[in-house]
C-alpha cells in the first residue's frame, strides 16, 4: 500500500506542477512584453541623457574630445548595466 500512496502523491504533484505551468504560461507572455519595455526604456533614457549632456558640453567647450560621443557611450553603458541589473533581480524572483 505504501507504493500506491507514493505513486498517488507523485501523480498529484505532477498534476499541480502542470496546472501551475499552464497558468504561468499566459502570464509569461505579458511578463516578457513588459520586460522588453522596461529594458528598452532602461537603455534609452540614459543614452538620450548622456547624448544631451555631451551635446551641451560640446557647445560650451573647445578641444579635441567629442563630448557627444563620450556622453553617448557612457549613457549606453549605464543603460545596459541598469537593464542587466533589473533582469537579474527579476529572474531571481521567479
Amino acid at each position: 500500500m505504501e507504493g500506491v500512496t507514493r505513486f498517488e502523491d507523485e501523480v498529484r504533484r505532477r498534476a499541480e506542477r502542470r496546472a501551475e505551468a499552464e497558468k504561468e504560461k499566459d502570464q509569461s507572455i505579458w511578463f516578457g512584453l513588459g520586460m522588453m519595455g522596461v529594458v528598452g526604456w532602461s537603455v534609452a533614457v540614459p543614452t538620450v541623457l548622456g547624448l544631451a549632456v555631451g551635446i551641451w558640453l560640446d557647445a560650451r567647450t573647445t578641444g579635441t574630445v567629442s563630448w557627444t560621443l563620450t556622453g553617448l557611450g557612457v549613457g549606453v553603458i549605464l543603460g545596459c548595466l541598469t537593464a542587466w541589473r533589473w533582469i537579474e533581480r527579476e529572474s531571481r524572483k521567479r
